[in-house]
């Protein structure tokens, strides 16, 4: 049986973007449910990408594995440098009004207003 980077290879072919192919590498060195955790994604979605059949936005993923693997920062106006994949999840939750605590209402006002913000985004 096959394995996560070669189920990527044969998937993408040679246009596996570099990000895909660390994510496979990740997967055959840990597991898939353990990578998609540190991701706070779920499995199904880390084998979708590997497959190449991933729907939603492969942005999003690539920036989230880049933030996770890879330590990729960003600035964020109320936060300040922080991982990429802390400002996905932050875009996430900013997508609707929460009153839940100062610190989520604040993070909804940032990201609305920033230059980064996306809407929705899986």
């Amino acid at each position: 049986m096959n394995g996560p980077v070669e189920k990527a290879r044969m998937a993408w072919g040679d246009a596996i973007p570099d990000w895909v192919l660390g994510l496979a590498r990740e997967c055959a060195s840990s597991s898939q449910n353990s990578i998609a955790k540190r991701m706070n994604r779920s499995a199904s979605l880390i084998s979708a990408v590997l497959a190449n059949k991933y729907k939603g936005s492969l942005e999003a993923v690539e920036e989230v594995y880049r933030g996770v693997f890879e330590r990729l920062t960003v600035e964020c106006p109320s936060l300040g440098t922080i991982p990429s994949n802390t400002c996905r999840d932050w875009q996430l939750k900013a997508v609707t009004f929460v009153n839940v605590n100062s610190e989520r209402v604040r993070m909804y006002r940032a990201c609305n207003s920033c230059p980064r913000f996306k809407g929705a985004l899986k």
